[in-house]
């Protein structure tokens, strides 16, 4: 009889056969268990990568507001007051007209977003999530911390740029992230400066102007009176404490008569000097090439309100108005700089630094707190009521205000 060799014959106990089936259900269950935790595994992952998409569209919609706050900083939409170490800005998700009633200390701004697009980096009413500018300061906000890279540690109270902090709060699906970032409008390093005024002849100071070098704080305001003259020949109330200069230098003598003074380190005048500027590329640390792209196109008359960095020169117009420029009862800040003679009429005030290629005329008074530099045509003539208070302040902030970059000290991400 032959034999099946595929069918082979197996004998198994009675106890053995219920074996047999125990180890299948076994392995069954193992592997359904395995299927489990696999799936709940890519549950969990799924999960943890919609949420690691939340977060990081929350994270981006906190980084823009920190854009836009600079932006409104930049443009003066949230110009905080350096006198007020309790001033705050805060940029609401709203249109112009329904932006909240805020406290005296407080400015506060719609966003600039496109209508119908915008991005959750605050709220539309008041709350711990607004998107918030304010200084930095000590614990009782008593005073302003600044930043001078000319100090060490650059961080400090008495001069220098002002920290501005930023919070912002970026909101994605229930998913918040929150970005604090302390910044600065980038300081020009490379200023130099000889004195409050700085000229290239003789200066006959005959009225009853007044030319302090001492080192003025940005706090300093023209003071009340007709005259616009500082009470104090010392200016010692608006001391800064360091970083002073003579009154005026100049390349030639300097004549007082009448009630007019100067004043500074190491004294009121420097006359004899060698040296005079080059030119305005000079005083603010650029080449030739470089000033004249970051100073911009020359106009050729003057604007209504000087704030701004701006370059006149007429010399394209008929001869006997070419480079005669002049302002009467104005208020301005920044930079001006001025290829032809300038007259400055009735009431004149200005923070920042004025660069005159020809004459300078007073009729009237004039306040500036910053440094006037005069290359002049002959001997420059003083006989109005023309105050200049030397500040390295005032120049630093209105230059990097409407001509400078911004400058991340800290970034912290919450």
């Amino acid at each position: 009889m032959g034999v099946d060799v595929l069918s082979p014959c197996v004998n198994l106990r009675p106890g053995e056969r219920g074996m047999g089936l125990v180890l299948v259900i076994f392995a069954l269950l193992i592997l359904s268990l395995l299927a489990i935790v696999l799936i709940a595994n890519m549950s969990t992952g799924t999960k943890a990568s919609v949420y690691g998409v939340l977060e990081s569209k929350a994270l981006n919609s906190a980084e823009a507001g920190v854009a836009e706050a600079i932006a409104r900083i930049r443009s003066g939409d949230l110009a905080l007051s350096t006198a007020n170490p309790n001033a705050v800005g805060q940029l609401f998700l709203t249109t112009a007209g329904s932006v909240p009633e805020l406290g005296t200390d407080s400015v506060g701004v719609e966003t600039k977003q496109p209508t119908g697009s915008w991005l959750a980096y605050s709220t539309p009413e008041r709350g711990p999530n607004v998107l918030t500018v304010r200084f930095k300061t000590d614990a009782a906000r008593t005073v302003i911390y600044k930043y001078d890279p000319a100090k060490t540690p650059p961080v400090n109270t008495a001069t220098g740029l002002p920290i501005y902090v930023i919070s912002s709060t970026g909101q994605q699906g229930g998913t918040v992230r929150r970005v604090v970032a302390e910044v600065i409008e980038k300081p020009f390093d490379h200023l130099t400066f000889k004195g409050a005024l700085v000229a290239n002849h003789d200066i006959d100071f005959s009225g009853n102007g007044v030319v302090c070098g001492y080192n003025h704080t940005l706090a300093t305001s023209a003071p009340a009176g007709e005259d616009g003259r500082l009470n104090s020949p010392s200016c010692v109330p608006f001391e800064v404490g360091e970083g002073d200069l003579p009154g005026s230098w100049t390349t030639g003598n300097a004549l007082n008569t009448g009630a007019a003074y100067q004043t500074g380190v190491p004294a009121g005048n420097a006359t004899g000097q060698a040296g005079f500027y080059a030119g305005p590329w000079e005083v603010v640390g650029f080449t030739q090439p470089e000033f004249y792209t970051w100073v911009g196109t020359p106009l050729t008359s003057e604007p209504a309100s000087p704030n701004g960095i701006f370059y006149l020169d007429n010399d394209n117009i008929a001869q006997n108005q070419k480079g005669n420029f002049a302002f009467h009862g104005v208020n301005g800040e920044g930079f001006l700089y001025v290829d032809g003679d300038l007259t400055l009429n009735s009431s004149f005030t200005y923070k920042g630094l004025i660069y005159i290629e020809g004459d300078l005329k007073i009729n009237g008074q004039a306040w500036v707190l910053g440094a006037v530099v005069v290359r002049g045509k002959s001997k420059l003539n003083l006989n109005g009521g023309m105050t200049i208070l030397y500040s390295s302040d005032a120049i630093q902030l209105e230059l990097a205000k409407y001509r400078g970059e911004f400058m991340t000290l800290s970034w912290r991400e919450q």
